[in-house]
């Protein structure tokens, strides 16, 4: 029985979905980056990034602390702008209003609107009610429209903004650890919904996170951050949709653990989940 506050999409539509993600979708934006640093002051957080993300894809990147993740997600948004190098997006490097839309880990809801309002902030100046309407039944929050944020639980805070990203429709959809503060059942809960919303809409999805399991759980590939390098790319090539705990999705998490903890690890990891 599900008891989600929004039915759950059928599996065999989510594989569909993640085929036409790996081949690419006119709906989502490809991202290409070329020679890309960041530094602040004498600091390198950016050291000649080199990718390619495909229009549809959903590309998770971990790290530890201080790797660049957010750096790079920023610079991805075009809420910065990199030292050297070149970030296109569907091969225009010229800024594109609407394109790209950010998720936090804080909801960031104006506390003086309603849950309906604060998503209509997502649309800009325009006039939308019924796109509104639309982003808060697809995150099971029709019912909360009128409420304040204050009175709203963490999970519904969060569902409230990933609707406010998602009302326009935007092509790439980037994530900062919006789970991260989340228990972990509405964590769970949340990674179902935001993987409906990225088969439903098709947009090209970047996640940063600190969780690996939730990496392999949502992403077609992950990417290791280290000093502000790639080092290490694996593609996640597991039916959808997938459950924890899944003996193909432990060994990619042991190798990503590896990379990122040392051998030793790794191993661990895989022993235990063995």
């Amino acid at each position: 029985m599900n008891t989600l506050p929004f039915p759950l999409r059928e599996a065999d539509g989510l594989g569909r979905r993640s085929m036409t993600a790996m081949q690419g979708d006119p709906r989502g934006a490809d991202l290409r980056l070329r020679g890309v640093r960041r530094s602040f002051g004498d600091r390198a957080v950016l050291r000649g990034i080199d990718l390619d993300i495909p229009a549809g894809q959903f590309l998770a990147i971990v790290g530890r602390s201080g790797c660049g993740k957010s750096t790079l997600l920023r610079l991805l948004a075009g809420l910065d702008a990199p030292d050297r190098g070149e970030i296109a997006i569907d091969g225009s490097t010229a800024p594109q209003r609407g394109v790209v839309r950010i998720m936090f880990q804080e909801p960031r809801l104006l506390p003086w609107n309603t849950v309906a309002r604060n998503v209509a902030v997502g649309l800009g100046d325009r006039d939308g009610a019924r796109e509104v309407a639309a982003a808060l039944g697809s995150v099971g929050l029709s019912d909360r429209a009128n409420d304040w944020p204050s009175v709203l639980s963490g999970g519904q805070k969060q569902r409230a903004a990933l609707a406010r990203a998602l009302v326009s429709r935007p092509r790439v959809l980037a994530l900062d650890e919006p789970l991260g503060a989340l228990d972990a059942l509405t964590r769970i809960e949340m990674q179902t919904l935001l993987e409906r919303a990225w088969a439903e809409q098709g947009f090209t999805a970047v996640l940063v996170t600190h969780d690996v399991a939730e990496a392999v759980i949502l992403a077609d590939r992950i990417l290791v951050l280290e000093d502000g390098f790639i080092v290490e790319d694996v593609m996640v090539d597991l039916a959808r949709p997938r459950a924890h705990g899944q003996p193909k999705a432990a060994l990619i998490e042991g190798r990503v653990l590896q990379r990122l903890l040392g051998a030793a690890a790794g191993q661990r990891f895989a022993r235990m989940d063995g």
